[in-house]
């Protein structure tokens, strides 16, 4: 099985297609006023959006993007405007990691974890996987 694509729910497809596009994903399917999909610049997966009725007041969605150079894609994000929570700072969970809100309140995290997203200290090994 592989992740092929996420879709969060937006109030305002066009406003949120220009800070998707800010962010560095690419249009591929804008079917206004209801439905926008991206493809990320790396990989196959596809990041899509769906209209909803009004924009949330608070949402449960976390969206995570890693990049290679954390600190300069967060830099070049604050000279487009982008508006961080969080700059680029370690976790204890070995990730470097900064933080924003899009348009309809959902978190994102843009981030770099390399060989700790998948392979932790703590990871477990589960039968028949080879260990880590």
């Amino acid at each position: 099985m592989n992740l092929n694509q996420v879709t969060i729910p937006v109030a305002d497809i066009e406003r949120a297609i220009n800070f998707y596009e800010k962010l560095g994903l690419k249009l591929i399917v804008r079917e206004l006023p209801h439905y926008a999909r991206f493809e990320c610049p790396e990989g196959e997966a596809t990041f899509s959006l769906h209209r909803v009725d009004e924009k949330q007041k608070q949402s449960n969605i976390w969206v995570y993007f890693e990049v290679q150079n954390l600190d300069s894609y967060v830099q070049r994000l604050l000279k487009k405007g982008i508006e961080f929570e969080e700059l680029p700072n370690d976790k204890t969970w070995l990730w470097r990691e900064s933080r924003l809100k899009d348009p309809d309140n959902n978190q994102i995290i843009i981030y770099f974890a390399g060989n700790n997203r998948k392979n932790p200290p703590w990871r477990i090994n589960l039968p028949g996987l080879p260990p880590k």
